[in-house]
C-alpha cells in the first residue's frame, strides 16, 4: 500500500463499476482481466438500491438526461449493483490472483462492511463529494483516500479535503474528473490538475470518463499519478458504462500508453540521452580542405566549417584565421588545436 501512495510513477484504477452485468462470474473475469492487464489497482462500488435512494417512480426520481436518461433511479442501481455478498468473495479472489482491490462505499454501512473486509483505502466518488458524514467516517479509518472531484466548485473540493484531513486522513489524492458519460473533449479543462496540484499540494489524478487517450496523454503531461477508468471484458456490447469502458486488449495498451507518456515528461531538469550522443558525428566542424605546409597562414580556402563533426568545434575559426600552422597538414584532416 505504500508503495502505491508514494509511487513517482502512474497508478492505474481498472473500475469494475457494474460491467460484471449482474454476474458474479463476469465481475471475477474482469478482476483477473485487469491482472492481466497490468493495472495496479482494481475497484469495486458498494452499495445497494435502498442505500442509494428510495423506491419511488415519481419524476424527480427520473433521470432527465444523458446516458441514462429515462431510467428511474431505483431500477438503475438494483441493476447496476455490486451485491454486499460478494464483496468479500471478490476481495479474496484479487488478492488470490495478486491485485490490489479497494472500493467506493456510497455511505456507512457499506465503509463498516469494507472495514470487515480490510479494505485498504477509500475513494469518494463524485457525487458523494459533498457528503461530509460520509467523508467523516471514511476519514476515521485514517486509510488513504481518493476523492474524485466531477461537478464539484474549488469551495466544494476543498470542504471535502479539509473534512478530511480533520477526521484522520493523512494521505489524500484528488482526482480530476468530468462526470458526463462519456465525457468529450470540450468538457475538459486539463489545467485544473495545476491548479488542484497548486492549492492542495497533494497528488492530482484523473478519473477519466472520456473516449479518447489523448486526455489521460495531457493529463500524466501536467503531472497526474492516478488515473481511473472503467473495464470491460472482450468483444462485450452491453452494460450501462460500456460507452466509456476499456474492452479487453484496450486495457493493456492504455496502459502501455500511460507508462510511454510518463517516461517523457519524467524528468524535470534539462536531459540529454546518452544515445544522441553518436549522433553528434552529423554536426559540423573545422576541417583541412586544402593540403596546408608548415608556417603557413590559415585562411577561408584551406580551412572550412563542414561534416563530419568530429574536428574543432566552429565557433573557434574566425581565432584560427591568420594563424601560422605548426605543422603540415593534408586535405581532410580534422583539425585540432594544437594545429596553430
Amino acid at each position: 500500500m505504500k508503495k502505491i501512495f508514494s509511487s513517482k510513477k502512474p497508478i492505474f484504477i481498472a473500475e469494475i463499476s457494474c460491467n460484471h452485468n449482474g454476474k458474479l462470474s463476469n465481475a471475477k473475469k474482469l478482476i483477473l482481466l485487469a491482472k492481466r492487464s497490468g493495472a495496479d489497482l482494481v475497484k469495486l462500488q458498494t452499495y445497494t438500491p435502498d442505500t442509494m435512494t428510495i423506491n419511488v417512480k415519481n419524476k424527480f426520481f427520473k433521470i432527465k438526461s444523458g446516458l441514462w436518461k429515462g431510467k428511474n433511479l431505483w431500477s438503475l442501481y438494483s441493476k447496476s449493483q455490486t451485491p454486499f455478498n460478494w464483496q468479500k468473495i471478490l476481495f479474496d479472489y484479487a488478492k488470490k490472483i495478486g491485485i490490489t482491490c479497494f472500493s467506493t462505499p456510497f455511505d456507512e454501512t457499506a465503509v463498516d462492511l469494507l472495514e470487515n473486509l480490510n479494505c485498504p483505502f477509500y475513494k469518494i466518488s463524485s457525487f458523494e463529494m459533498t457528503d461530509v458524514r460520509l467523508i467523516k467516517k471514511i476519514a476515521q479509518t485514517r486509510k488513504p483516500l481518493i476523492i474524485s472531484t466531477g461537478t464539484s466548485s474549488l469551495k466544494e473540493i476543498s470542504l471535502a479535503y479539509k473534512t478530511a484531513k480533520k477526521y484522520g486522513a493523512k494521505k489524500i489524492v484528488l482526482l480530476y474528473c468530468v462526470s458526463n458519460y462519456p465525457a468529450k473533449m470540450n468538457d475538459f479543462n486539463l489545467n485544473n490538475i495545476k491548479i488542484l496540484q497548486k492549492k492542495f499540494k497533494c497528488k492530482i489524478g484523473l478519473s477519466d470518463h472520456s473516449t479518447d487517450s489523448s486526455v489521460m496523454i495531457g493529463a500524466i503531461a501536467l503531472g497526474a499519478l492516478f488515473v481511473e477508468k472503467h473495464i470491460a471484458l472482450p468483444g462485450q456490447k452491453t452494460g450501462f458504462d460500456i460507452k466509456f469502458s476499456l474492452r479487453g486488449n484496450d486495457i493493456k495498451n492504455f496502459i502501455n500508453l500511460m507508462h510511454n507518456t510518463h517516461q517523457l515528461v519524467s524528468k524535470q531538469q534539462f536531459v540529454r540521452n546518452d544515445t544522441e550522443k553518436a549522433n553528434k558525428f552529423f554536426r559540423k566542424s573545422i576541417f583541412v580542405v586544402e593540403n596546408i605546409k608548415k608556417n603557413e597562414k590559415f585562411n577561408e580556402k584551406n580551412i572550412k566549417i563542414i561534416r563530419p563533426g568530429v574536428g574543432l568545434e566552429p565557433i573557434y575559426f574566425d581565432k584560427i584565421l591568420g594563424k601560422k600552422s605548426k605543422k603540415n597538414l593534408k586535405r581532410g584532416t580534422p583539425f585540432k588545436k594544437e594545429f596553430y
